[in-house]
């Protein structure tokens, strides 16, 4: 028998991400700025790339990266309860990617005989577009509209359509920011909420060093080929010369801050030209470049979260081991 294809008529792919001078004027002023500070920084989202992508789904699978495998089974365990207290009939996720997670979520949804859109937001538009022809075939009736954008810019522009939405941030994401960067955007994100939507949250939960940083640091070597695909984002869209092989990937926990930072050495002295920026950065032997940030919750952080955001906490969920936290918040 042959497998039905996608209506064109269920899948719409808004392409909302910055092109041409604004995407690069973004990249260039967050390189200009980073690599000149005290401690060299670079923001995250330059992993994701199209290689950045896959090599981040790798990880996911990783037998020592437990927030995955733990989110997931909440939502395994908890899925009804989540659709029973959001009441949705709109599924938006920021970040979707494969959207591997979120099916538990879209099944929920169906059995429940709420389910009508799902709004994938991601920047990668290839990824997009397949996981959009695979849901509308795996959900007869779902509207998909794809929306290809940066989340830091594009938030406002997520479509309504008069229904009841559950706004998704899956995977501790949220946690890659900074903590007035974090309640910036939680406070647009709270903006953009109805009095019938809500927010489902991922968060991963303090925990033990050693279960945290084995986590970023696998014995097979994929996040050190993620990290440093970062260099290679640089030297393909700014003309750098970065080798990556001069510099080493390593990861520790930061128990005051309760965030692990990622990092990349420089492994002797040595100067990077960056053509497209017309400057030169040059690294000290053992010098270090911060390459993301991944902070840990406890509830009353998450708590105290929400309330800086102008949202209220409605209920958390957490896996058996207590490691990862899925919540639910409406707007005060």
């Amino acid at each position: 028998m042959a497998e039905p294809s996608a209506s064109t008529d269920e899948i719409t792919v808004d392409v909302r991400r910055a092109s041409g001078d604004g995407a690069d004027a973004d990249l260039e002023a967050a390189v200009r700025s980073g690599l000149v500070a005290h401690l060299k920084e670079l923001p995250p989202k330059y992993f994701y790339d199209e290689l950045g992508s896959e090599l981040f789904e790798q990880i996911t699978e990783l037998p020592e990266y437990y927030p995955t495998r733990a989110e997931r089974s909440i939502l395994e365990l908890h899925s009804s309860e989540i659709v029973a207290a959001a009441d949705a009939q709109c599924l938006v996720e920021l970040g979707s990617g494969s959207a591997s997670k979120t099916r538990t979520l879209l099944e929920a949804m169906r059995r429940a005989g709420s389910l009508r859109t799902y709004v994938p937001v991601d920047i990668s538009e290839e990824i997009t577009r397949q996981t959009a022809t695979e849901l509308v075939r795996e959900f007869p009736g779902l509207r998909v509209h794809g929306v290809i954008c940066d989340i830091e810019n594009d938030l406002e522009r997520l479509p309504g359509w008069g229904q009841r939405r559950m706004i998704a941030f899956l995977g501790g994401t949220v946690g890659n920011f900074a903590r007035a960067p974090r309640r910036l955007l939680l406070q647009r994100i709270a903006s953009l909420l109805g009095p019938a939507d809500t927010l489902l949250l991922g968060t991963d939960l303090v925990k033990d060093r050693s279960l945290l940083e084995a986590a970023y640091n696998d014995a097979a070597g994929v996040t050190d080929r993620f990290n440093k695909n970062v260099l290679s984002v640089l030297n393909r869209q700014l003309g750098a010369d970065f080798d990556l092989d001069r510099f080493e990937h390593f990861a520790f926990y930061d128990a005051d801050e309760e965030r692990i930072e990622m990092r990349l050495r420089s492994l002797a002295d040595q100067s990077v030209k960056i053509t497209g920026l017309d400057m030169t950065v040059a690294f000290a032997d053992g010098e270090e470049m911060r390459t993301e940030l991944s902070h840990k919750f406890t509830l009353p952080s998450l708590e105290g979260l929400y309330a800086s955001a102008g949202l209220q906490l409605v209920e958390v969920w957490t896996d058996p081991d207590g490691l990862f936290a899925l919540s639910l918040a409406r707007p005060v």
